[in-house]
């Protein structure tokens, strides 16, 4: 089954190469987005994960984690939409820090 994920994955990323000189076709990237996530759906119940459920805990993390940027950036008098992605970046890494030390 991992086999027809990165069949799916490969060409996904063919999609892209094959428009690099020209507009991206929005319309096939988007189908060969929606093979690549519904291949990833089978794989994770072949392996008993309930991918709804997986993608609910990556929600909730991906919350937390911007909400302590959020936080911790004001505590240091910036502002959101003026900070680049690299300073970003840095409270970004120090919510994944902070998760792994629990």
């Amino acid at each position: 089954m991992w086999e027809k994920v990165e069949e799916e994955m490969q060409e996904f990323k063919n999609e892209f190469n094959a428009e690099s000189s020209e507009a991206i076709n929005k319309e096939k990237a988007m189908a060969e987005f929606g093979d690549l996530l519904f291949s990833l759906v089978n794989y994770a119940r072949f392996i008993d994960i309930d991918p709804e459920e997986a993608l609910e805990r990556t929600n909730k993390k991906f919350i937390k984690r911007f909400q302590y940027l959020e936080t911790e950036s004001a505590k240091d008098g910036k502002v959101m939409g003026e900070m680049t992605l690299a300073e970003m970046d840095i409270y970004w890494e120090r919510a994944k820090q902070l998760r792994e030390q629990k």
